[in-house]
């Protein structure tokens, strides 16, 4: 069977018994998520940078697809956690790049006063594989090298 689409474990993580996602019902767009190891997110302060969450899966998806992470809907009145960067984009060629091998996480910053806590296995936001288009005339060529923020 050729792979089309999905999640593996990235390396590193072999032994981390990282939980694969999974969509929790047969209408749901989202891949549910999970934490791979503890961690603290802090009360933001103004100038700090996002705590990043390891998820310790990497994805693979045609070149035309890519891969939106999501915040889940009841975090940030839960938990007081919002996406850094809004939606995260994970692009067909970040997938077993040299730097990380396409591990991908979630940044949060936490607006609540206390730190927050999130266990391993947590599940912490989901994942949307999205199909994309380019504009007529498109000329990329370029090949990615690295992983997080590589492209510039």
């Amino acid at each position: 069977m050729d792979k089309i689409r999905g999640f593996e474990i990235a390396k590193g993580f072999e032994n981390s018994n990282i939980i694969l996602p999974i969509r929790k019902t047969k209408y749901s767009a989202g891949y549910d998520i999970a934490a791979a190891e503890d961690c603290i997110i802090p009360p933001f302060k103004l100038g700090d940078k996002p705590t990043l969450v390891k998820t310790g899966l990497k994805a693979y998806m045609r070149p035309d697809e890519y891969l939106m992470l999501c915040n889940r809907s009841s975090n940030p009145f839960k938990k007081g956690l919002v996406l850094a960067n809004s939606v995260g984009i994970i692009d067909a060629d970040f997938y077993e790049n040299p730097d990380n091998d396409g591990a991908f996480c979630f940044a949060f910053y936490n607006y609540f006063s206390e730190p927050l806590e999130i266990k391993k296995g947590e599940i912490i936001g989901q994942a949307i594989f999205q199909k994309f288009f380019v504009v007529d005339n498109d000329v990329a060529e370029g090949q990615r090298l690295g992983g997080f923020g590589s492209t510039n």
